[in-house]
């Protein structure tokens, strides 16, 4: 059964998918972190989070108060990020993502890496954008 992207069901099944990864659980042993997203698009802002806390994370919609971190990008952008029709790299060089304190980030670009993998394999619902 398909979630729509950006809902608290996708959130749920992300964050389901994701502790248990023993691989992606292992890269972030140890690790804390709030990052909040931004994402915006026609409709407004669809503000997520997530919090890594020594080998777990979780994830839900809002706001998240005391983030390390903020990484805004349009809703398009985020879309191809999900389905890995664009790198986080490559969409930061371009201006298509723009980041809050990234030098707290790169140590867990390893970690970070792993979500569009892992949202690539949920039955995700996007909406339709006309051309």
């Amino acid at each position: 059964m398909a979630v729509k992207f950006l809902s608290q069901e996708w959130a749920d099944a992300l964050t389901e998918k994701l502790n248990a990864d023993r691989s992606f659980t292992s890269s972030i042993a140890g690790k804390k972190a709030k990052i909040q997203q931004n994402v915006t698009g026609p409709d407004g802002q669809h503000p997520y989070w997530l919090m890594i806390d020594d080998g777990r994370i979780s994830m839900g919609l809002g706001d998240m108060d005391g983030a390390d971190a903020t990484i805004s990008e349009d809703y398009d952008t985020a879309v191809k990020l999900a389905r890995s029709e664009i790198n986080v790299v490559t969409a930061f060089m371009s201006g298509k993502i723009k980041v809050t304190n990234l030098g707290f980030l790169m140590p867990l670009q390893g970690a970070l890496s792993e979500l569009p993998k892992a949202m690539q394999e949920l039955d995700t619902e996007y909406e339709s954008r006309p051309d």
